[in-house]
């Protein structure tokens, strides 16, 4: 049977609304303009500036096929036909331009006489107040009144974005499927019933109120038509499938799923499930790589995690033992990279992050999914697993909650959440303890007054280091007091000052705030809330009162060190995303005098030259001397300019732009050089992990890179005196010496094995009966793992049926232990669990299998004391 192809589909879709006069617009980046947004979905989101009426909008008609993501509902991918975490919607919108009738008709239009759709198969329905869209559908495009239905406002009342913006009425297109295998009553079935019969197409809203705290609706200053068609339903209603995992959306990638596990699509329900959960995840993780979204423990990053191992984990049950992904995404790419090229361009970076991800989480799913079951089996009729054992599955297997929660469901199982988040609260709570890094109080009763004085501190430390200001309030142990003396620790409060206080990674400044009869330190600069400043300050001479004016003074060459540091951060997240990739994105910093970090996404370590180039483009810019520009733009504005920004910041209605020639522009408030030659040199001193996709650079700059490369001489001319040899030939005397240290390896592993061997004889002599077995238990000292291994195996196969258990005694610092069983007597002991009892009992640990297993401890004094109860080891 020949039908249209979801490209096909896609192009008439957008090439019917040109016709119309509309202007065809490129797929959004599913990463939204408006920062404290999660992902764009379908709808108001990219265009709800122009219909509040905030933004003049530059085409007043436009169509577009636009790239979403939800996973608010993952849990229903795979067990219904029309769930997706990835999908696509189209759209056509008016901004102030054409409204109902035109809506209405040409979607009727497109979907009767483009795609040839049957139009007594469809069915509308409008808002239950709505006769002006009734009427249309009745008398305009002639649908039988029993086929308009009217909905309330759960159902066809499209509310704001959040809690105030744009808003009004809807119509909805449903297709009649007549399948009618789940409805409880097939002859009077409508768009109503839940069943599945009926499938919504598409969605077009009349956005023409704004919603304001209340709920309170009035007029907006133009009325809006915003619509959603879903792809991947229209797709399978054009191709006659009532699952959309069976239109030719997912032909070729079931295809290759169906290759890679030898299963076939369509013949096992169960089968099926994980068929369609990987097919559909497959899709979103190449979408979300595409992006430069890692996977992390949070936000965007932890959403991608989620569907890797979601997959992972379906994958799994169908028998897959290690990564499997590969094949099934260069299917997504093939099918899709023609249409969204980004896919092309970034196939490797999406293949590898996925590789890595499936590669560690397989090693946890193993573990977990062997615990959960264990508990399922003791939990009898028990209906809720205790939050207790699932954070126990997370903390020690690394098991994600959301995975255990679907494992327990499939059993009819609930997870107590609760009580999983008290004690994740209570984890995070002494992680911040313990780490010293317990957030500075912001609460603290008196700063509510504080802020009821003092509106706002005004910052303008960007152009001077130096002012006279009025003290306007001071704070003593949780107080307000008029007056302080010399002696006191007290926060002091101003309406304006040079000292920039903490604040996106970059340190306090530090100084001196003082008058002719008063001088103090000031140790911290913090803010009480979003726009109050509080000076911390320890008074070193006289009295201040409330009302004094005094100097402040930044430590200048302390902020000029500073500064420093921060305009490289700049410059080596430019760089790190010229050498290794877009993907990259900044994921936290700091900035002090002395040195800087940066962190980064980026899913593997960074190879030496990788680094070197890095650090070479870095100076190149700062050799260059190029000025640092510092503009201020409105948030709109900016947001046109290809800046970086980061999307955990909440930006105001403007935003401070710093910009380095053509090679970096980022949003950014803290205080910078103003020439990059400033920055003398920068050294990378260190790059390593600190979490699973997030890799951390250290590095220093100005006097701290002279100093530490000072440091470095002085290390290689002690080096180059104690080799007795110049400099230059340092490494060439090393080598040499490495060699003739291998080789005197080498000869003592050689006569170790020798004496182990002479020895071998002496322990076969004395073996000892334990339920009627030779056990062997012997000691060797300090020889090497190698010889402890070699000599455990050949007393293994001169005994033949026994146990062998081997001690290596290294000084008095440890012990390590090898134990071995014959395969005839595992019915009688355990090598691992006995390995693990007397490791235990040494002050260390290990274990293995039940005929090979190895240990350490570090009580070296207990070992005698083993040797001689060695039975008591033996029984279980």
């Amino acid at each position: 049977m020949n039908y249209l192809n979801s490209d096909e589909i896609r192009e008439k879709f957008l090439s019917f609304f040109e016709s119309k006069g509309h202007k065809r617009l490129p797929s959004a980046s599913l990463i939204p303009n408006d920062p404290q947004l999660l992902f764009t979905v379908a709808g108001m989101v990219p265009f709800k500036p122009i219909f509040w009426g905030k933004v003049e909008p530059t085409y007043t008609r436009v169509t577009t096929c636009q790239k979403c993501i939800r996973t608010n509902d993952i849990e229903n991918v795979g067990r219904t036909p029309r769930h997706h975490t990835f999908f696509e919607m189209l759209g056509n919108f008016s901004f102030g331009d054409y409204f109902k009738e035109e809506a209405i008709e040409w979607a009727w239009e497109f979907l009767t006489k483009e795609l040839n759709m049957n139009s007594e198969k469809l069915w509308v329905s409008v808002y239950e107040t709505d006769d002006d869209a009734f009427n249309i559908w009745k008398n305009k495009i002639n649908i039988q009144e029993n086929k308009i239905l009217r909905f309330g406002k759960d159902d066809n009342w499209w509310g704001p974005a959040g809690p105030t913006g744009p808003c009004g009425p809807c119509s909805e297109i449903y297709y009649d499927t007549g399948h009618v295998e789940n409805c409880p009553d097939p002859d009077n079935c409508t768009p109503a019933c839940d069943c599945g019969r009926f499938v919504e197409i598409w969605n077009i809203v009349f956005t023409e109120f704004y919603a304001d705290e209340e709920g309170n609706l009035s007029p907006l200053p133009r009325k809006n038509i915003d619509t959603g068609a879903g792809f991947e339903r229209i797709c399978a209603v054009v191709q006659g499938k009532y699952d959309n995992f069976k239109s030719d959306l997912f032909k070729e990638i079931i295809e290759e799923i169906e290759k890679t596990f030898n299963v076939k699509f369509g013949q096992d329900k169960e089968t099926d499930v994980s068929i369609k959960v990987i097919a559909d995840h497959a899709r979103a993780i190449s979408f979300l790589i595409s992006e430069g979204i890692l996977p992390s423990n949070e936000g965007r990053g932890y959403v991608l995690r989620r569907l890797i191992r979601r997959a992972v984990r379906h994958g799994a049950l169908l028998n897959a033992e290690g990564p499997f992904m590969r094949n099934i995404l260069e299917a997504v790419i093939e099918k899709m990279g023609k249409t969204y090229p980004e896919l092309i361009e970034k196939q490797e970076l999406i293949k590898k992050i996925t590789y890595i991800e499936e590669e560690k989480f397989f090693e946890t799913l193993e573990k977990g999914v062997e615990r959960l079951n264990k508990i399922i089996e003791t939990l009898d009729n028990t209906k809720v697993l205790p939050g207790s054992i699932a954070f126990e599955l997370y903390d020690t297997y690394g098991f994600p909650l959301d995975i255990t929660k679907e494992i327990l469901e499939e059993k009819g199982i609930m997870v107590d959440e609760d009580e999983f988040n008290q004690l994740m609260d209570t984890q995070r709570e002494m992680a911040r303890y313990a780490s010293g890094s317990v957030e500075y109080d912001k609460t603290k009763s008196i700063y509510k007054e504080v802020i009821k004085r003092i509106n706002q501190t005004e910052f303008i430390g960007y152009e001077m280091l130096e002012s006279v200001q009025e003290v306007k309030l001071i704070v003593r142990d949780n107080n307000l007091v008029t007056e302080a003396k010399e002696g006191e620790e007290v926060e002091l409060f101003f309406l304006k000052t040079p000292f920039y206080a903490e604040k996106g990674g970059q340190v306090a400044d530090k100084g001196i705030i003082f008058s002719n009869l008063f001088e103090s330190e000031v140790v911290d600069v913090q803010f009480v809330s979003e726009k109050v400043i509080s000076h911390f300050v320890k008074i070193k001479r006289g009295n201040i009162k409330v009302g004094d004016e005094v100097t402040l003074k930044v430590d200048e060459s302390r902020r000029k060190a500073i500064e420093k540091n921060h305009t490289a951060t700049h410059l080596i997240h430019a760089a790190l995303r010229k050498v290794i990739g877009n993907h990259v994105k900044q994921a936290g910093s700091y900035v002090g005098p002395e040195r800087l970090r940066f962190d980064f996404t980026h899913f593997e370590s960074l190879r030496e030259d990788e680094i070197v180039e890095i650090e070479c483009l870095v100076n190149e810019q700062i050799q260059k001397a190029l000025p640092v520009i510092t503009y201020i733009k409105s948030l709109d504005e900016a947001k046109n300019l290809d800046a970086l920004a980061l999307f955990e910041e909440k930006y105001g209605d403007t935003v401070r732009i710093i910009e380095i020639n053509e090679f970096s522009r980022e949003f950014c408030g803290g205080t910078h050089v103003s020439n990059t030659g400033e920055i003398g040199m920068l050294k990378i001193i260190s790059e390593f992990s600190i979490s699973s996709g997030v890799r951390r650079i250290e590095a220093i700059t100005g006097i701290e890179s002279l100093k530490y490369v000072n440091h470095l001489e002085k290390i290689v001319n002690s080096i180059a005196t104690k080799l007795e040899v110049s400099r230059d030939n340092i490494e060439s005397k090393i080598d040499e010496f490495m060699k003739i240290i291998k080789e005197q390896e080498k000869e003592i592993k050689k006569l170790q094995s020798q004496l182990a061997s002479k020895e071998i004889e002496r322990f076969l002599e004395n073996p000892i009966l334990v339920k009627g077995e030779k056990v062997i238990v012997a000691i060797l000292e300090n020889v090497d793992k190698d010889v402890h291994a070699n000599t455990a195996d050949v007393l293994s196969q001169k005994l033949g049926k026994g146990v062998v258990i081997l001690f290596n005694k290294n000084n008095e610092s440890n012990v390590s232990i090898i134990v071995k069983v014959s395969k005839e007597l595992i019915n009688k002991f355990n090598a691992g669990h006995i390995a693990k009892k007397i490791a235990s009992y040494l002050g260390g640990g290990g274990g293995g299998s039940p005929i090979f297993a190895q240990a350490g401890g570090k009580e070296v004094k207990k070992l005698e004391e083993v040797v001689k109860n060695i039975s008591n080891f033996l029984e279980d």
